[in-house]
């Protein structure tokens, strides 16, 4: 069974307008014990995310008003970011969102890849932010109760009564005779999908290796 955002989420926005000013915005993230909070419209559509890195370039940036024709896109985009005073200026767009049918796994592959430790949960109709996935609640899918775990691992095996599953601490190891090589693989790969599965310790013995070509003549 796939777990979705729906199902670990949180479910306060954590978020302030465009017009916060920086006062406001580090006291959202003060009361929430946040590093970043999302900048939202009038509709409550997330247009941008302010994180701390965004407000420390008001210490960091030393070129406030000057502009240089060297300068890249990029740093140019610092300097006036290190300039603002409301969040409309301060903020990191587009903002990096997910639904809450999106899968937990897919969530947590985007803030690898973002660099970011929480995503604005938005309603699919209507694009409004109803909530906020924390790095936290995507590391609880790994400490989910082992019987809960073996129960979904069982679900995808193709014959689960001729198989042994154990769980610790969401290492799985699987062992049994299968048919085939290619089903073994298949497996093994299966289980790994699973969401709380850390890895996997293939035990599994197969009858009949039919990934093995034969060179012709021999």
């Amino acid at each position: 069974m796939s777990i979705e955002v729906k199902d670990v989420m949180g479910r306060v926005a954590i978020a302030v307008l465009e017009n916060a000013s920086f006062a406001e915005i580090l006291e959202a993230m003060k009361r929430y014990a946040v590093g970043a909070v999302t900048v939202i419209d009038a509709e409550r559509r997330p247009v941008g995310v302010v994180s701390e890195d965004d407000l420390l370039l008001k210490e960091a940036d030393p070129v406030r008003h000057s502009v240089s024709i060297f300068e890249s896109p990029a740093r140019r985009r610092d300097h006036e970011r290190a300039a603002g005073v409301r969040a409309a200026q301060l903020m990191t767009s587009p903002a990096i969102t997910v639904t809450p049918g999106t899968s937990v796994r897919d969530a947590a592959r985007l803030m690898h890849a973002k660099r970011v430790k929480q995503l604005p949960v938005i309603d699919v109709a209507t694009g409004r932010m109803i909530g906020t996935l924390h790095q936290r609640d995507v590391l609880r899918v790994f400490t989910r109760p082992p019987a809960e775990l073996e129960a979904d691992i069982r679900a995808v095996l193709t014959d689960p009564a001729a198989l042994s599953v154990a769980v610790d601490s969401g290492v799985v190891t699987i062992s049994g005779r299968v048919q085939r090589r290619s089903q073994a693989i298949a497996l093994v790969e299966a289980v790994r999908a699973v969401e709380g599965v850390i890895d996997v310790v293939d035990e599994v013995v197969p009858d009949k290796d039919d990934l093995l070509i034969v060179p012709s003549g021999m």
